[in-house]
C-alpha cells in the first residue's frame, strides 16, 4: 500500500510495529503511529488482527494519541465489527474522521492500484478519503454505516476462504486419481470456476514447494474464526465455513501455519514438510 501511494504521488509517512519493514517502503518513517498521524491529513491502518488494531490505535502512542479535528483516519484491517466500533468511538472522541474501509485483492491487486474497497460511514466523510482510495483502489464499493465495511469484508473472506479449501480438495482429488495437476488446473481455470482467485492462486497451488506468502493460513484461521463467530451472534447458518475451518486447523496443527494459505493441497496431500 504504501509503495502504491507513494507511485501515485502521494508524501507518504510510514510507521509499522517491524521498523525494517516501514524503512523497506522507501517512505518517510515515524518513530510512533501517534507521530506518523500527526504529520499527515489522510491515516491508511491496515493490522494483521483485532488485538494489532486496539493496541495501535489505543496504546499511549497510538493513532487516538495523534488524532485531531481535520484528519481523517481509514482503517482497512480484517477485523470484528465490533472492533470497528470500539476504535470508530475513541476516533471520534478526538475530533477526527473514522472510516471503515477494508479491501479485497491479492498483493499484485495492491501494486496495480487494483483493490475493492468496501467503505463504511458517513458518504460525506468516505468523499473526504476517495482522493487516497482511488490510488488503492480500482472500485470503491460504499456498503452502509460504519461498521458495514467489516461485515461485507468477513462475509467476502467466508467466500474466498471456502473457494480456497474447495479447490485444494478438487486439485488433490484429481492428481490422487492420476490427472497431472497442472492439466487439472488448467481445466479448472478455464472452466465456470475460473474466478481472479484461481488465475492469480496458480503459481502457488502447481509449485507449492516455492510458494511466497501473500496470506498465511494463521491469518486463514483468524479469519474464519472471525466469520464463524459474527454468524454466531446473527444466527447466520454458515455450515461451509465451520468445516473449512476445521480443515484449516488440521493444516496449521500439521506445521503449517506459516505457509501460504495454498498449502490446504499440502496438507490433504500429507505433506506437512
Amino acid at each position: 500500500m504504501v509503495r502504491r501511494l507513494l507511485e501515485s504521488g502521494f508524501d507518504v509517512v510510514a510507521w509499522n510495529r517491524d521498523r525494517s519493514k516501514a524503512e523497506a517502503t522507501g517512505a518517510a518513517v515515524a518513530e510512533t503511529a501517534k507521530d506518523a498521524v500527526a504529520s499527515v491529513d489522510v491515516v491508511v491502518t491496515s493490522l494483521a488482527d483485532d488485538a494489532a488494531v486496539r493496541a495501535v490505535y489505543l496504546g499511549s502512542d497510538g493513532v487516538v494519541a495523534g488524532a485531531e479535528p481535520g484528519k481523517v483516519i481509514v482503517e482497512t484491517s480484517t477485523i470484528d465489527p465490533d472492533t470497528v466500533l470500539e476504535i470508530g468511538a475513541a476516533v471520534d472522541s478526538t475530533g477526527a474522521v473514522f472510516i471503515d474501509a477494508p479491501v479485497s485483492g491479492s498483493v499484485a491487486t495492491v501494486a496495480a492500484g487494483g483493490l475493492t474497497i468496501m467503505a463504511g460511514g458517513d458518504p460525506s466523510h468516505v468523499a473526504l478519503a476517495r482522493p487516497v482510495l482511488d490510488g488503492l483502489a480500482a472500485r470503491i464499493i460504499e456498503v452502509g454505516p460504519r461498521g458495514a465495511g467489516a461485515t461485507t469484508k468477513l462475509a467476502v473472506n467466508g467466500f474466498l476462504h471456502g473457494l480456497n479449501v474447495a479447490l485444494a480438495e478438487a486439485l488433490v482429488l484429481a492428481e490422487k486419481a492420476g490427472v497431472d495437476r497442472s492439466v487439472a488446473y488448467e481445466v479448472f481455470a478455464s472452466g465456470a470456476g475460473g474466478a481472479p482467485f484461481l488465475q492469480y492462486k496458480r503459481e502457488a497451488y502447481e509449485h507449492p514447494e516455492d510458494a511466497a506468502v501473500a496470506f498465511s493460513l494463521d491469518l486463514v484461521a483468524k479469519d474464519l474464526e472471525l466469520i464463524t463467530g459474527l454468524a454466531d451472534r446473527v444466527a447466520a447458518p454458515m455450515e461451509q465455513t465451520h468445516t473449512a475451518l476445521g480443515v484449516v486447523r488440521r493444516a496449521i496443527s500439521a506445521g503449517l501455519g506459516g505457509r501460504d494459505m495454498s498449502a490446504v493441497a499440502v496438507h490433504l496431500r500429507g505433506e506437512t514438510s
